[in-house]
């Protein structure tokens, strides 16, 4: 019952994070499951909460939907990579990819830290765009978290907040088509992960509209801050998962 709370409370608050900033509900959810269960069930559990949840943001934001190439580049690239992250998710061990998820959210938090107003423009970021959405992709394949890459790289260009969703919604869904079908093929998304995936909507969708409401009545500044403190003791509570591996449950 507690492992059952836990983890409505994560996909609660990463749909606190989706409502707000359109992005980080896997940097709530993914590592709680990581630490309770294993990486590959952690990942395959999130597949539904993923393209439902950033579905209802681009039908909720249709009226922002982004021009030019990039959206399109970025979300091709991202499908291939994660196409192929997904294959390391089963062949790599458990552990190695729980410390993998934990450095690739030290990596993000670094780069907000000493780099909070980095900007780039919309033309090198549309020729940047392919390499970058294939190694998010690879990042959500293999661990489930592809915001150290996608989202700092999508901040930097400075979308208005609108576009951003959007654009960032359509990524994740291109990588959730691809996503879905190879986990099933792979074993790792049968019909009992699948329902909970299903199930693990509700608590996501429950989230949102308080995101959203947070959003408008307390400062992003302050909003950041809050998202990074609670992602650094998650990435912690993974590393120390790797060292007494005897408290997970397997997936």
């Amino acid at each position: 019952m507690e492992a059952v709370i836990l983890v409505a409370l994560a996909f609660l608050l990463g749909g606190v994070f989706k409502g707000a900033i359109g992005a980080g509900a896997p940097l709530a959810a993914v590592p709680a499951l990581s630490l309770i269960y294993s990486v590959p069930f952690a990942v395959a559990v999130f597949v539904a909460p993923n393209v439902i949840s950033n579905l209802i943001q681009i039908w909720q934001y249709r009226g922002h939907r982004p021009r030019g190439a990039l959206v399109w580049l970025f979300a091709a690239a991202g499908a291939g990579g994660a196409l192929t992250g997904t294959f390391a998710l089963v062949s790599l061990d458990g552990d190695v990819l729980k410390t993998g998820v934990a450095i690739v959210i030290g990596l993000y938090l670094l780069f907000r830290l000493f780099r909070p107003t980095a900007t780039l423009a919309l033309g090198p970021a549309t020729w940047l765009s392919t390499p970058v959405g294939f190694v998010a992709g690879i990042l959500q394949g293999a661990s489930g978290v592809s915001a150290p890459v996608s989202v700092t790289f999508l901040s930097i260009v400075r979308l208005d907040r609108e576009t951003f969703i959007v654009t960032i919604a359509v990524f994740f869904i291109a990588m959730g088509v691809v996503q879905a079908p190879t986990l099933m093929a792979m074993g790792l998304l049968d019909w009992r992960t699948g329902g909970l995936s299903l199930l693990a909507v509700l608590p996501l969708l429950a989230g949102m509209p308080l995101g959203e409401a947070i959003i408008r009545r307390v400062s992003r500044q302050w909003f950041d801050r809050l998202i990074m403190l609670v992602l650094a003791v998650m990435a912690v509570m993974l590393v120390v998962s790797t060292q007494f591996p005897a408290s997970a449950a397997t997936g």
